[in-house]
């Protein structure tokens, strides 16, 4: 960490998305739907300037130089002091830009998107809430703060997964998405408070520039259980194996949200939490394999499912945590920045992907299924153009944002000291594996004759502008946004990680021979090629071909096809044992012992005061009777003892 500025105005970019859900949540309903369509998409594009102007002041001062906002004081309790403070440095500013820039052109094209919505207000409350929680996330300027944007989000995520919650699918989906994500959550704060534990005597504030400066205190092996912990976390939020289940079924939310929160910015996450405390796990070379292998895996296993889903959004949900995977084994070998780069340019692309398949399913009054669309190119001629592109992007084409990132994570893995030839081979299948699924997607929709029914068909059109805008603008950031990130031997080189070098180390920044990369490269882009070429046979060439094969591979079909059948395995292992258990719980200990004493007593204390209830008659000669029988026992005692 390094010296710090003042900058007192960094509470507005989160504060204005929270502004807007107060107003939203106090006028919406009220005000009708051209107000919150002016207020929600207008703080954050608000948030978004000031970002900018956070991110301007950035450059102009010394390298390593960040901006801190310390707003009040949060609590304080023995040895711990807490503050809410916002920092602003090299990697939150990139966090912050993409967040409020992307943020902002999913607002715009939700108002086209929900303009039929019925509870369009609260559509826009949650999506302002979920971008407050997400910027205090990567603005926090210590760990606490940090776990009170990510607990946000993922509120956040769920309220909108469930934003249709009459129907039982979505709300499904939503408490998987929370329960899974809780999993998770508890390892986060395992980790968190292991690492406060073995900070010594305080005052502590768990500003990630107190914990960098005391973490080479703590015995190596406490500090990889705290990095492994934390992973937890990340792979819940992030959706890795083996926590990743969830993301397919949050796909049951709008198409924007998709884009937004599942896509572009709550599951980058994890990977912004390593890349925040890359310090703590680079003195941890066992917890950093993990994150390489388990990413590799994930990236792989992932993409292998996407090769034979049917339904758009499942095809980029899987996409998703496929390319999370790549964003794991950048950070996992030590190339902090190159995972942070494929954050970016995934954003991008990735959105575009997510918001140009919403306009797909705009067109088709609602249609997901692939095998019923087909010819959508002359209908919807600039979503076909914008969403082509972000598949040469997506696809790691030279020249587009996808392949300079993904390449520089390639070339890591192989080069860097905690690489080797395995991870950078089974991202490299990966990259094949994507090339395929995401051209088979493109031509299933929009080459060949058209397969929907004859209404669906007579009255696909193109998006409006409100939706159509927002493409064009990613498409030009799928193109542009990699340039910044050069192969070191082109041009003005890798300009961003120079950027962020103040914040993962100089060190990082390694000399790798042109031959060496150029060979890396080129292997990655014939295998992308060939992924195209495979693709464009079997469904342009030959389209009964995926068909026969599919017939000919039987039960290894139907096993990719069935996702490995992991939600069954995890249905028979886990959630039906603690149904079964929490059942036997209800019927023998709570309903049986529980209420059977609480019960009994009542019972017990209910014949009681029937029996006693008959000597109260009411009749004064039975009273009268009574007190000389009592008289009479008391006297004789006297008398007789």
């Amino acid at each position: 960490m390094h010296d710090t500025v003042t900058a007192n105005y960094l509470w507005l970019i989160p504060a204005l998305p929270l502004l807007g859900v107060l107003i939203d949540l106090t006028f919406g309903q009220r005000a009708g739907r051209g107000f919150v369509s002016l207020i929600a998409p207008g703080m954050v594009i608000a948030a978004f300037g000031v970002s900018v102007t956070a991110f301007a002041t950035l450059l102009g001062l010394p390298e390593g130089t960040a901006l801190l906002d310390n707003v009040y004081p949060w609590i304080s309790a023995g040895s711990l002091h807490l503050d809410v403070a916002f920092r602003a440095d090299a990697l939150s500013a990139v966090m912050i830009l993409v967040v409020t820039g992307v943020g902002s052109l999913i607002h715009i094209y939700s108002v086209g998107y929900m303009a039929h919505e019925d509870d369009f207000a609260r559509y826009f409350t949650y999506l302002n809430l979920f971008t407050f929680a997400m910027l205090v996330l990567v603005l926090a300027d210590n760990l606490p703060l940090l776990f009170v944007g990510w607990e946000g989000v993922g509120l956040c995520s769920y309220l909108l997964i469930g934003f249709w919650y009459d129907k039982d699918e979505n709300a499904s989906a939503g408490k998987k998405a929370f329960i899974v994500n809780r999993i998770g959550d508890a390892g986060f704060l395992l980790g968190l408070f292991l690492l406060f534990w073995n900070l010594g005597a305080g005052p502590h504030t768990l500003a990630f520039s107190e914990v960098a400066a005391h973490v080479k205190q703590i015995p190596l092996g406490v500090v990889t259980a705290i990095a492994l912990l934390m992973f937890v976390g990340a792979t819940g939020k992030s959706a890795q194996l083996p926590l990743y289940v969830w993301l397919p079924d949050a796909m049951a939310g709008p198409t924007p949200v998709s884009a937004l929160i599942h896509a572009a910015t709550m599951v980058t996450a994890g990977v912004y939490m390593i890349a925040r405390l890359n310090f703590l796990y680079v003195l941890t070379p066992t917890a950093l394999a993990v994150v390489a292998w388990i990413g590799a895996l994930t990236a792989l296993i992932a993409a292998t499912i996407g090769l034979a889903q049917n339904d758009i959004k499942k095809v980029l949900a899987y996409s998703t945590i496929s390319q999370l995977g790549y964003m794991f084994l950048g950070v996992g070998v030590g190339a902090f920045s190159a995972g942070v780069f494929h954050l970016m340019t995934h954003a991008f692309f990735k959105a575009l992907l997510f918001l140009g398949a919403g306009s797909v399913i705009h067109g088709m009054s609602g249609e997901q299924d692939m095998q019923k669309m087909g010819g959508l190119r002359r209908h919807m001629p600039i979503t076909f153009g914008t969403f082509f592109i972000a598949n040469l992007a997506i696809a790691g084409i030279p020249g587009f944002a996808g392949f300079f990132s993904k390449d520089e994570i390639l070339l890591r893995a192989f080069t860097s000291e905690n690489g080797s030839a395995a991870l950078w081979l089974i991202g490299a299948v990966g990259a094949g594996l994507t090339a395929f699924y995401m051209y088979r997607l493109l031509f299933l929709t929009f080459y060949g004759e058209c397969r929907a029914d004859k209404e669906v068909a007579h009255h696909i059109h193109e998006s409006p502008n409100s939706m159509t805008i927002p493409l064009v603008v990613l498409a030009a950031l799928s193109i542009v946004g990699g340039w910044i990130g050069m192969p070191a031997h082109w041009l003005w080189g890798n300009q961003f990680e120079h950027f962020l070098a103040p914040v993962f180390g100089h060190g990082e920044v390694e000399h790798v021979s042109a031959a060496l990369e150029y060979g890396l490269m080129a292997a990655s882009v014939v295998i992308a090629l060939l992924g195209i070429a495979i693709a464009y046979f079997f469904y342009i060439v030959q389209p009964g071909m995926p068909m026969l094969i599919a017939w000919r591979a039987g039960r290894l079909y139907d096993l990719v096809f069935n996702k490995y059948y992991v939600d069954e395995l995890y249905d028979a292992v886990v959630v039906q044992p603690i149904q079964r258990g929490s059942t036997w719980l209800w019927r023998v200990w709570d309903a049986t012992v529980i209420d059977g004493l609480v019960n009994g007593a009542a019972e017990t204390v209910a014949a009681n005061s029937s029996l006693w209830r008959r000597v109260q008659t009411g009749n004064v000669q039975h009273y009268a009777l009574s007190f000389l029988i009592g008289a009479v026992v008391i006297i004789g005692y006297y008398v007789w003892r």
